[in-house]
This record gives C-alpha cells, sequence and structure tokens, in this order.
C-alpha cells in the first residue's frame, strides 16, 4: 500500500511492556518516512510507564482491564469518541479483537496482525485494508515491522533505546559516587512472573560467586510483591548493592547506560540494555527465543535455536540442558506455576561466562 503522508497516525499495542519497547522502530522509521506526523498510541495501562518513554510520540490512550470488569460500557465509548475516524492511518500491532475493532474504527485505512487461523481471522482480513499474520517463529521486532513492508518503507532493524535526561544522568552518578561505584553491571533478579525467576538458592549461589570479583553489582527491580520478597531476602555480599524499588524506570534508563552489562531474566530491563548495546548475560527459563531473545543491533538478529550456553554479538543466553527446553508456557503448569528448567541452570556457568568476559574486556 502506498500511503501519501498521513497527518495523523494510531499504533495500537495491547500486550505487554516488552512489546511496547520494541515497536520503537516502527514508530521512529514512521516519523522520518512521512515527516513527522502526529503518532498516537494506544496501549493497555500497565504499560503507560514504557509508552512515555518512546520518542515521537503525541499522545497516549490507554485501556484498562480493571475498568474493563467495573464500567465496561462506558470505558468503551470513551474510546471510541477519542479514535474514531480521528486518523489518517491506523496499525494494530496486537491481533486480538478488541486491537483489530480499534483499528477498523480509527481510520479507513487500517493495517493489522491477525491470527493464521482462518476460523479467528476471516472477517478481520475481510475488513481490515490490509493485513499479515502475526508469527510466532518470529522476533517480536520482526512481526512488528511488518507494516513498514505493506507500506513500502525502507527500514533497518535497530532498537534506539529511549534516552534518560541529562538531569536524571547526573543525579545517577551522583549516587554512585557516594557508594564509590565506578565500574558496576546490573543483575536483575525479578520478572513480572514467578516462572521467570531465578530460583533464590541458585541465585545466592550466583550472587556469591559474582561478589568475588572486581565490579559492582547492583541489583535492581521495582515495587511489586516478587521484587520486594526478593530485597528481603537477599544475602549481605560485598561488591553486591541492593538499589530494588529505588530507582523509577527513567532513573533506570540512565542507571544501565551508565552500567557495563546486564546480568539477569528476560524482561524489560534486560531489552533496554540490549537497545543500549550493553553486554547482556540472561537467564531463559520456558520463554522461546524465537519470539524474545535479545535482539542484537550490532548483528541485526536474535537467536532461533535453543542451547545450554550460547553467545552472539554482545549477548550470552543461558537455558537448561532439558529436552522441554523452550516449552512456551507460564510454568510447567502453564498457569504462572514455578519453572524446573530454571532449577537446572548453573550459577557456576553464568559467573565462569561473566568472569571470562571482564578478563578479556580488561575490567
Amino acid at each position: 500500500m502506498i500511503l501519501k503522508n498521513p497527518k495523523k497516525i494510531l499504533i495500537i499495542i495491547q500486550r505487554s511492556n516488552g512489546d511496547v519497547l520494541l515497536s520503537s522502530p516502527l514508530i521512529n522509521s514512521l516519523y522520518d518516512y512521512y515527516n513527522m506526523p502526529e503518532i498516537d498510541l494506544l496501549v493497555n495501562d500497565d504499560t503507560l510507564a514504557v509508552s512515555e518513554l518512546l520518542p515521537n510520540v503525541n499522545l497516549i490512550h490507554s485501556f484498562s482491564y480493571q475498568q474493563k470488569n467495573e464500567r465496561r460500557i462506558s470505558q468503551e465509548k470513551e474510546i471510541f469518541l477519542k479514535i474514531y475516524r480521528k486518523y489518517d492511518l491506523s496499525i494494530s500491532l496486537t491481533a486480538s479483537d478488541r486491537s483489530v475493532i480499534y483499528a477498523l474504527l480509527a481510520s479507513r485505512k487500517s493495517i493489522g496482525a491477525v491470527e493464521k487461523e482462518n476460523k479467528k481471522s476471516w472477517w478481520k482480513k475481510r475488513l481490515l485494508k490490509f493485513h499479515y499474520f502475526f508469527d510466532e517463529t518470529k522476533h517480536i521486532l520482526s512481526n512488528n515491522l511488518e507494516p513498514l513492508n505493506l507500506l513500502h518503507i525502507e527500514h533497518k532493524k535497530i532498537i534506539k533505546a529511549p534516552e534518560a535526561s541529562q538531569e536524571i544522568i547526573d543525579k545517577i552518578k551522583n549516587n554512585l559516587a557516594k557508594r564509590g561505584v565506578n565500574k558496576f553491571f546490573i543483575f536483575h533478579p525479578s520478572a513480572q512472573y514467578n516462572y521467570k525467576v531465578y530460583p533464590k538458592k541458585l541465585r545466592h549461589e550466583l550472587l556469591e560467586l559474582l561478589s568475588k570479583s572486581n565490579i559492582s553489582v547492583i541489583i535492581t527491580g521495582g515495587n511489586t510483591n516478587i521484587d520486594q520478597l526478593i530485597k528481603k531476602s537477599l544475602p549481605d555480599l560485598k561488591n553486591v548493592i541492593n538499589w530494588i524499588g529505588q530507582t523509577s524506570i527513567k532513573e533506570y534508563l540512565a542507571l544501565s547506560k551508565l552500567s557495563d552489562g546486564y546480568i539477569g531474566m528476560d524482561t524489560l530491563n534486560m531489552h533496554i540494555a540490549a537497545a543500549q548495546n550493553k553486554r547482556i548475560f540472561a537467564i531463559y527459563g520456558p520463554t522461546r527465543l524465537s519470539m524474545w531473545s535479545p535482539w542484537s543491533n550490532e548483528l541485526q538478529v536474535s537467536t532461533m535455536i535453543d542451547m545450554p550456553i550460547q553467545t552472539y554479538g554482545k549477548i550470552t543466553i543461558f537455558q537448561a540442558d532439558m529436552p522441554c527446553v523452550a516449552c512456551g508456557k507460564a510454568g510447567c503448569n502453564d498457569n504462572n506455576g514455578l519453572s524446573e528448567c530454571l532449577d537446572n541452570i548453573s550459577p557456576l556457568a553464568i559467573a565462569s561466562e561473566v568472569k571470562k568476559w571482564l578478563k578479556d574486556a580488561r575490567i
């Protein structure tokens, strides 16, 4: 589809924080190609903080699943009034019925992701101006860039990390100086769900090994129940600094930018560090790498294969050596329970790779 200079574009992303962050190459490409149009987002309200970090975004509409239960009709009406035929182009990066309907309402020129199953997607393919199949065997970045292919817009597969302000960077530098920290790694032990969290015993073993190196380790996290339980359980170790709950998302951006690298779980924080071209040591449980592995800007690739230890570019990934890896389930019970695979990733293997890199990099 060739589209001449749309002035207003709506992008609908009703998924997770990672999906929102990894939509930035699409947003930036549209902004540059169409000579700075107004680009609005429609996202779930639990991803607002990340959405607000993205450059070239004019306005953000939000959908609340809590309000869906409490005031469903009034919320849908409010969104309808805000978006109905207000845009020259609408793009749904999510294949859900609601997201596609929003795209259809927002503009007569609509592009949407759809499921491959005809039973679910026949009406979407018929009503959308253009559609593409959401492919779970492809990286989320590649999925998010499909609308550019339909619009015949050339693009690079590079994720530009959101920028922290100089004021916030100076604040973080000052806090680090007070602790006598110069060189440091971020260790991020938490995740949105327990099935992605490295077990306590192994986490402590890893921290004990990392504390023996000549570089500081700053532990980060938010204020969720998972974060706070981890914070209370952390051992008191040399070179290990507990900053869980002490940084906003904007402050974390600055902290990550100043760091020498990232060690931890497959979370938004990992994707931020990868976008900043940091050295990554990522611990993966059941998550499928084909869709959610860290993206290498250097190589413009991710990884599609499972193996206990693999490195590409500045990224090293650790998985369990088990036939079920990676199953793609939400834990072994597929209901946000524990993941046995995470119990089978050796802290010594992780620490050895970190220390090998520190030696080679002469840090």
